[in-house]
């Protein structure tokens, strides 16, 4: 039967009264339990089906809860948080020691708009029978979730510390010593020194030592990844910035390494017009995104490592000279096995234990006469040469003692113990000749140029034309020499 018209309200105001009303009633029919706190958390008023969760948290009657803040009365409850930011929570799992409920939580507000207190109301309890595929799509989920944090970790984790980079030689306990020192502070570390002395381990070392340990380690080779990508891939990509751009967007090396360490790999092959930008983000610690004019802020140190004399390249202007003034905060040089005589013997240990660790193979050991024809090696690859001699000598004999024979393959020359391992001299390079008299000296950077052509021509010609024999020679890296041999336009005799 439809009631009288004048029983109707007659206002919007009135009509908004009862539909809250009505669904206020709703809610305590329709939920198991219902709650209402203030805005200063007390607890107001709960349902007659809530009270039978009291014994579980704790409390006999309802009278012991009014008045008391929400935090108090129900262990890991978020009406706090609701009330506080003023949105509402529409499903969420509640856990404590009364059981484990699906719940919601909804502001409550005045007629002026201001936060007045919360609704909750217990939608089920026990969950994990009744809605069993869900709870244990939760439990998966939250599963990877924890996976995923422990494999973070790990990768975060350092992989070197500063007694890993071995030795008891002046040189190694000097590297080690300076190491420690710039590890306690954020300046820039401009790490020097020829391929394979140990720069990138050297680099994790002090990320271990730092306060930054725990946070990421980033690096990356610049000389490996192509030049029209090293924008990308050390400011990232804004969304949308190029056509087949990820739609997401990509963060760049250096947001992947904020509030840890950034290590710059052979920065001196980094294009000239890449490095005003470098320059800017070391000043400022921020940058902007390919294709974005966002300004995002980043807090990174960076290590950076090269085995070019980058003072020659700023003379030459192929490197700018106030990126390296900005680079060469603190100078790191790594000596070359030659410098390191006393740490040859640990050092080869330390390699074959990890060559047979992780190749799964017997530990092999080097007999004296082995460990004395390497000692004699000039090894302008250094230790990562050296590895490579021993892994190729280790996997290619099933003695576990190694012999001088067993490395006839691995070197190009094999002396006898008793020959002088000593290089034999180039051949006679000529010495620039004095300006005239009155006439102005060439400028220095010009006269080094000379000196290095003239000497890396008469070495070729002493090998015949054979660059790593060259290279040994004049005690400098292959990689080294085809630089040279590209910056002078030198071509090695037939």
């Amino acid at each position: 039967m439809t009631a009288p018209s004048s029983a109707l309200p007659q206002d919007a105001d009135g009509l908004l009264m009862l539909a809250a009303q009505s669904m206020f009633d709703v809610f305590a029919r329709s939920a198991q339990g219902m709650m209402v706190v203030d805005r200063a958390h007390r607890i107001v008023w709960i349902s007659e089906g809530y009270k039978r969760f009291l014994p579980g948290l704790g409390f006999e009657a309802d009278s012991i809860i009014i008045g008391r803040r929400v935090e108090d009365v129900v262990p890991n409850t978020l009406m706090a948080q609701v009330i506080e930011s003023g949105r509402p929570i529409l499903v969420d799992l509640l856990s404590n020691q009364a059981g484990t409920f699906l719940v919601s939580r909804l502001p409550l507000r005045d007629e002026a708009g201001q936060v007045i207190g919360a609704i909750g109301l217990v939608l089920m309890d026990h969950p994990e029978t009744t809605m069993q595929p869900l709870m244990a799509k939760f439990s998966r989920l939250q599963q990877e979730l924890e996976d995923a944090h422990r494999q973070l970790a790990a990768q975060r984790r350092p992989k070197h510390t500063i007694a890993s980079f071995i030795g008891t030689s002046p040189a190694a306990l000097e590297v080690k010593r300076q190491a420690r020192r710039v590890a306690q502070g954020a300046s820039t570390v401009l790490l020097l020194g020829e391929t394979g002395t140990g720069k990138e381990l050297l680099a994790h070392a002090i990320h271990a030592a730092s306060a930054r340990a725990s946070r990421p380690f980033v690096g990356v080779n610049i000389a490996a990844v192509p030049e029209t990508l090293l924008e990308a891939e050390f400011f990232g990509v804004a969304p949308g910035a190029y056509t087949g751009a990820d739609r997401k967007g990509r963060e760049g090396k250096f947001k992947l390494a904020d509030g840890g360490t950034l290590f710059l790999d052979e920065i001196g092959d980094m294009p000239l017009a890449l490095q005003s930008k470098l320059l800017r983000v070391l000043q400022e610690q921020e940058l902007e995104p390919l294709g974005s004019n966002q300004v995002i802020r980043v807090d990174v140190r960076v290590i950076a490592a090269t085995s070019r004399d980058l003072v020659a390249m700023v003379a030459a202007g192929q490197f700018r000279a106030d990126l390296y003034y900005r680079l060469n905060v603190v100078p790191i040089r790594l000596p070359t096995l030659r410098e390191r005589a006393g740490d040859f013997e640990a050092l080869a240990e330390a390699l074959l234990d990890d060559i047979a660790r992780r190749s799964a193979m017997a530990h092999r050991e080097l007999s004296p006469e082995a460990l004395a024809l390497l000692a004699a090696q000039p090894w302008p690859g250094n230790i990562r040469e050296l590895r490579n001699v021993l892994e190729q000598a280790s996997m290619m004999s099933d003695e576990l003692r190694l012999t001088p024979a067993h490395f006839a393959g691995a070197l190009p020359r094999v002396p006898s113990i008793e020959q002088d391992p000593t290089p034999q001299p180039l051949a006679p390079v000529v010495t620039p000749s004095l300006p005239e008299a009155g006439q102005p000296p060439r400028p220095l950077p010009e006269q080094i140029a000379t000196l290095e052509r003239q000497a890396i021509s008469a070495a070729l010609a002493h090998t015949q034309g054979n660059k790593l024999a060259a290279a040994r020679l004049l005690q400098i890296s292959r990689a080294a020499l085809y630089d040279k041999l590209a910056l002078y336009g030198l071509i090695s005799p037939a």
